[in-house]
């Protein structure tokens, strides 16, 4: 792995991957930086529209993609999906589960559909793939399951209950099958991003980002290739002795 033009390169060429989450902002991202390193990823997301996004840009650069829509808490369409890729590619090297949406509200305040939607999709989706992606990794005896989690499953955010409890799940999850499926040579990692300049951290508003950005040390908020980046390297040859390891990529907001 090398540095050039100030971003990490990984030779990913034979590399089948499936990011969730792929039709925008971060997903998206992780998806096309993956495939730019050479690797074949199936898109998966429930916005069709936003999967042919993605698909377009990968293919107009001259890289192999496929759409899947998916929705990730139904446990049969996980494992179609998952099978229709080996079918289609012959194995899975990479999963990076990364769907993930925000239901916000006061603890007191929150209702039974805000909780229970969020841990659905953020921790059910990414205990699904992981299974059934664990399935062809281990017949390969290889394998990288990168999951994103967030700052808010490390330290907590008002007015994010059901966010933080998903992605310390998320965590607890990770360290669990890391040391599980260690013994077939497949490393499961996570990364817990800061804010990031994504269209669910808009929603803030500018007065809370301006706020936010006063919080982390760097004082900006992150970009979505600063997590594709470290996708990247984790995905990559170079992190082959890391497993069970969350990594913060946050600006120095949790330092």
């Amino acid at each position: 792995m090398n540095r050039q033009e100030g971003r990490i390169s990984a030779d990913l060429r034979g590399k089948v991957a499936i990011v969730t989450g792929a039709g925008r902002g971060l997903g998206r991202a992780i998806a096309e930086t993956l495939a730019a390193a050479g690797a074949k990823p199936a898109c998966v997301d429930v916005d069709a529209d936003g999967l042919a996004e993605t698909v377009g840009n990968v293919e107009a650069v001259g890289g192999e993609a496929q759409a899947f829509p998916c929705d990730v808490t139904d446990a049969q369409r996980v494992g179609e999906v998952v099978e229709a890729v080996v079918t289609k590619w012959g194995s899975l090297h990479i999963l990076v589960n990364n769907a993930g949406i925000t239901r916000d509200s006061l603890v007191m305040r929150m209702k039974d559909d805000q909780w229970d939607s969020v841990i659905a999709i953020n921790l059910r989706g990414t205990f699904l793939f992981t299974r059934a992606a664990a399935r062809p990794m281990m017949k390969g005896r290889q394998g990288r399951i990168i999951n994103i989690a967030s700052v808010a499953g490390l330290m907590g955010n008002p007015g994010q209950a059901n966010y933080s409890a998903s992605k310390a799940g998320v965590i607890g999850l990770t360290r669990t099958v890391a040391r599980e499926l260690a013994a077939r040579n497949i490393t499961v990692n996570a990364i817990a991003p800061g804010f990031i300049a994504t269209e669910m951290t808009a929603k803030l508003g500018d007065e809370l980002l301006a706020e936010i950005r006063k919080q982390v040390p760097l004082g900006r908020l992150g970009k979505p290739q600063d997590i594709a980046d470290a996708v990247l390297f984790l995905a990559s040859d170079a992190a082959d002795f890391i497993t069970g390891h969350v990594l913060t990529v946050d600006g120095g907001l949790t330092a």
